[in-house]
């Protein structure tokens, strides 16, 4: 599938995702609740403290599969970007934690999002805030712009994860870090089943190799590289989906037993970078 055409089906998806949320609904990225795939990904992600200072809406839109703003360890007055911010749960989460004297920004491509995100903002009450519409392949940000760049469970769901992991080392200040959550996979699987697992684990993913996620952050300019996995997903939580794809829960067991999980990796930008422009970074 090329990349305008993923960017459309996830557009689709996750604008029906924020549909969902509008009409009092928990949002599930699989579609709704037939195939409740989502759910052990999604929850438990966020503790009752965080969950209860924002609107029910925010919470109910989260389809992350980690909490980066709780590993990221944002300071007072940072600049926070997020890429791919959808209903804006670790947006606001975020802006809180560098206070008034710092920003959070949210990047989504989705109108029912950005649209979901801002009345919930408003709701929240939290005004250092700023929802941008954009792709995560082109960052409306200036270089050398952000202190510290999240994102939940998005940049595997892009066709082109190395220009993102351009985009997010141009915008950040040097010095600067990524602090990310996303699935990533370890070992081999069948290309057929590492499909449906995919589908599973992330609406419509493009899960990386541990190995070669570290290598597209290297390639991109980072160092100081770290993959630390929060989650090891099990084949008994995708057995209903699996099933109704078509395959045999027992046998595929084995040959997805810890391979698919959630990571939270860490990057950060090097000091003293001779240009950080687009024409000698890249």
């Amino acid at each position: 599938m090329n990349e305008p055409k993923i960017q459309e089906v996830v557009k689709e998806k996750y604008g029906a995702a924020a549909k969902q949320v509008a009409e009092g609904k928990t949002a599930c990225c699989g579609g709704g609740a037939s195939l409740s795939g989502c759910d052990p990904i999604t929850r438990n992600l966020y503790g009752e403290a965080e969950k209860g200072s924002l609107p029910a809406e925010a919470v109910a839109a989260s389809l992350g599969c980690g909490n980066p703003t709780a590993l990221a360890k944002l300071q007072a007055g940072e600049v926070v970007l997020d890429l791919g911010s959808g209903g804006g749960i670790d947006v606001l989460l975020s802006a809180r934690r560098v206070g008034p004297t710092g920003k959070a920004y949210g990047l989504d491509m989705t109108d029912e999002m950005l649209a979901l995100a801002r009345e919930n903002q408003r709701k929240a009450g939290v005004p250092n805030v700023e929802f941008l519409k954009g792709t995560i392949e082109n960052i409306p940000l200036p270089d050398n712009t952000v202190d510290v760049i999240i994102s939940n469970c998005v940049i595997n769901l892009s066709g082109d994860k190395d220009r993102v992991l351009r985009e997010a080392f141009r915008v950040l200040k040097p010095g600067g870090r990524l602090a990310v959550s996303d699935v990533v996979m370890r070992g081999e699987v069948p290309a057929e089943i590492r499909k449906s697992m995919e589908l599973w684990v992330g609406c419509i993913a493009g899960a990386l190799q541990e190995t070669e996620y570290v290598e597209k952050l290297d390639a991109a300019g980072f160092d100081a590289i770290e993959v630390e996995p929060t989650r090891v997903y099990q084949v008994e939580e995708a057995r209903e989906f699996l099933q109704a794809a078509g395959f045999d829960a027992e046998k595929v067991g084995p040959l997805v037993k810890d391979k698919f999980m959630s990571a939270f990796l860490r990057a950060t930008k090097p000091i003293g970078m001779p240009c950080c422009g687009t024409d000698c970074c890249n």
